[in-house]
């Protein structure tokens, strides 16, 4: 199995937010992905400033949701396995404020969310969502976060 994998960038509606497409590569045995590979995801279109402090993963049941909710760092979010459906929401100040991106997520699917960006997914699958932040958690910070309904109507996400 050779170990080179590649990575492509793609710019969305809302400024910052990029979905990559991380591939794998296989064989009988089994196969490989680089999920973090910094030099080809800044190539890709990761901002150069991202510096991972922090890397989680939780574990989630078919159907279930996780609601928007926007925190004060940037993070980076993949699936290890399975597929869900992203939604991601401009809730900073500006020309785009209120704009919307909806991606299906899958294990060579991941996205870049700036700070000030709401991210929600709903579970397709069982699946494991491994996400990296410049900053570290805290009760402190998280309470700075801005948290939406999924249900309000203004939000527009299909």
């Amino acid at each position: 199995m050779t170990a080179t994998t590649h990575v492509h960038g793609q710019t969305t509606a809302i400024p910052g937010l990029v979905v990559f497409t991380v591939s794998k590569v296989g064989d009988d045995r089994g196969w490989f992905q680089e999920k973090f590979h910094r030099a080809k995801l800044i190539e890709a279109g990761l901002p150069r400033d991202f510096s991972v402090v922090q890397t989680s993963v939780a574990f989630n049941k078919e159907r279930s949701t996780r609601g928007f909710h926007a925190e004060p760092w940037n993070k980076y979010v993949s699936l290890v396995d399975g597929r869900a459906f992203g939604a991601y929401l401009d809730l900073r100040e500006g020309s785009t404020f209120g704009t919307s991106v909806t991606v299906e997520l899958d294990d060579e699917t991941a996205v870049f969310v700036p700070a000030g960006v709401a991210n929600s997914y709903q579970c397709l699958t069982d699946l494991h969502y491994l996400y990296s932040v410049d900053q570290h958690w805290s009760p402190d910070a998280y309470e700075s976060a801005s948290f939406v309904n999924l249900a309000d109507p203004t939000a527009a996400v299909r």
